[in-house]
């Protein structure tokens, strides 16, 4: 489908790969208990904050998932390690890295401004007053 355009399949890949770790990301930083740590402050607060620990565990998450693979290849962790940091493409994890990150804020921002708007009203602002059945 994508012969003749000029985009790489690879590219979708990665973008469905950075999904998932979000996704996971997200996951598992919410159960943390210091995740909702200014919810009285000015929205950028807790903004930054999410964003800041959703990435950190995002980082993770990316790092450890390309250490199994290398660990399973190598047979031994420390020979996966070394084999990882020695082979990884540097440039391509930081980039999904910088896409983690915009995808993470975007979610950071619409997430806080639901919880202080409410949903009713965002549903509202985005699709308008819904009609009312006539009967």
């Amino acid at each position: 489908m994508l012969k003749g355009t000029g985009i790489s399949p690879l590219g979708s890949v990665s973008v469905a790969v950075a999904a998932l770790i979000l996704g996971k990301a997200v996951l598992i930083a919410d159960m943390l208990p210091m995740i909702n740590r200014f919810p009285n402050k000015p929205l950028i607060n807790n903004v930054a904050w999410k964003t800041l620990i959703y990435l950190l565990v995002a980082t993770l998450i990316h790092y450890l998932e390309r250490l199994v693979d290398f660990w399973r290849q190598a047979g031994d962790l420390v020979v996966g390690k070394e084999e990882l940091l020695a082979e990884i493409v540097w440039p391509h994890f930081w980039a999904i890295q910088i896409i983690l990150l915009v995808l993470i804020v975007m979610y950071c921002t619409m997430h806080e401004l639901v919880r202080v708007i409410g949903k009713e009203k965002v549903l509202w602002i985005f699709f308008g007053p819904i009609p009312i059945p006539q009967v």
